[in-house]
């Protein structure tokens, strides 16, 4: 019985994922929102299958509002206190239902249970501003960001929030010093705003302006090369609809199922040469450059759904670290290892 709720609680979330998709084009606030919901109940769900009485009937229910939802996960926290990512569920959770006091309170003690966790310790102190009447970083919120960056040099967010809590506190030269290596982080069009700032606060510390740089060429977005072909004898063996659909698809390792890179083409079009980038990305707060690695994966659809499904055949799994020099090769149909 375990098993089975189990099973049911995940095809759920795959299909809520699967749904949720194309909301993330169009209304990507909303589909965080109702992520945030989906979380909440899936981790108070799996809290209550791992114990005995989970197996019940009666005490498998899902939550079905968010603020029911958040009363479960707060009581399955207090059964296991140690759980630092309930916490950061929590927070997160109550964030969106607008209770910024409460959800700085969970971000604490996730940050707590994972004190050299570099994006723990951002959205914890990040938290701390949005409890603050007046979006105040307080000395606790500036040990936490300069923790992280003692942890994680390149953590961007850490980078701009200390930079943030050091214009606050009326410290203008530090907080160009802080922001000014970010330059080299992020985009053209982010640095030519993050330079504007460093300048106002240079300005305000008697510093002369940066000097502007000279445009850049433009480099080629982030990706990597993927050859798909269908195996020979399968093709042989197996009589298939020329349109019948297949997805080249990007996830992140040991993650979600959602695609952070996906292109969908057609068997007709088989052998494949494709290039999979940033452009690619159903979600526009999870991009391709954004990740070490990833898992490349063919997908033959016999539902034409980007979702997994009954009869989908898929190729092995190809984990990558980027950037890729070489072409990713993945065959549909061959025999797998």
């Amino acid at each position: 019985m375990t098993g089975l709720v189990i099973a049911a609680v995940l095809i759920g979330a795959l299909i809520l994922g699967g749904a949720l998709w194309p909301l993330w084009r169009r209304t990507p606030k909303a589909a965080a929102g109702l992520l945030v919901a989906l979380g909440v109940c899936a981790f108070a769900l799996y809290r209550i299958v791992g114990n005995p009485v989970g197996v019940q009937p009666q005490a498998v229910q899902a939550p079905v509002t968010l603020d029911a939802a958040v009363t479960r996960l707060k009581d399955e926290l207090q059964r296991n206190p140690q759980a630092a990512e309930g916490w950061q569920l929590l927070g997160r959770a109550l964030t969106a239902e607008g209770k910024p006091e409460e959800a700085r309170d969970a971000f604490d003690r996730a940050a707590k249970l994972l004190p050299d966790d570099a994006d723990a310790l951002v959205e914890a102190a990040q938290s701390r501003s949005l409890a603050d009447p007046d979006r105040r970083l307080d000395d606790a919120a500036v040990a936490m960001l300069e923790h992280a960056l003692q942890l994680q040099p390149t953590q961007q967010r850490a980078r701009w929030f200390l930079g943030v809590a050091q214009r606050q506190r009326s410290q203008p030269a530090q907080a160009a010093a802080t922001w000014e290596p970010l330059l080299a982080q992020v985009d053209a069009a982010t640095a030519t705003s993050l330079r504007e700032q460093i300048n106002v606060a240079r300005s305000e510390a008697g510093l002369p302006p940066l000097k502007a740089e000279a445009p850049a060429a433009i480099a080629p977005a982030a990706g990597v090369t993927v050859e798909v072909a269908l195996d020979p004898d399968f093709a042989s063996r197996v009589r298939l609809r020329g349109d019948a659909t297949v997805f080249v698809i990007a996830r992140q390792v040991g993650g979600p199922p959602m695609p952070v890179a996906v292109q969908k083409h057609t068997l007709q079009e088989l052998p494949l040469h494709i290039t999979l980038s940033d452009a690619d990305s159903p979600m526009p707060t999870m991009k391709l450059s954004a990740l070490k690695d990833v898992e490349l994966v063919a997908r033959l659809s016999a539902s034409g759904n980007a979702q997994r499904g009954e009869g989908d055949l898929e190729s092995t799994p190809v984990r990558v670290t980027l950037p890729a020099t070489a072409p990713v090769k993945l065959v549909i149909g061959a025999s797998q290892p």
